[in-house]
């Protein structure tokens, strides 16, 4: 399965992802991300990598387990 990875040092908490795959990413009243869940599940799989590969501050990533 694949997990995402979150570098908080760069996340800026500008919710791109949330808009593409609200079931894994929601960004907080304070502006931090939230992760809903780490593990991706395959049918759910474009909407995240589309979401990691949309990050403007390159702070997602997809591991392969």
């Amino acid at each position: 399965m694949d997990k995402i990875v979150v570098d908080r040092e760069r996340c800026g908490g500008l919710g791109v992802c949330e808009s593409l795959a609200g079931a894994y990413f929601e960004t907080d009243d304070e502006g931090e991300l939230v992760l809903l869940r780490d593990e991706v599940e395959p049918h759910d799989r474009d909407a995240v990598e589309e979401a990691v590969a949309s990050c403007p501050t390159e702070a997602l990533r997809v591991h392969r387990v």
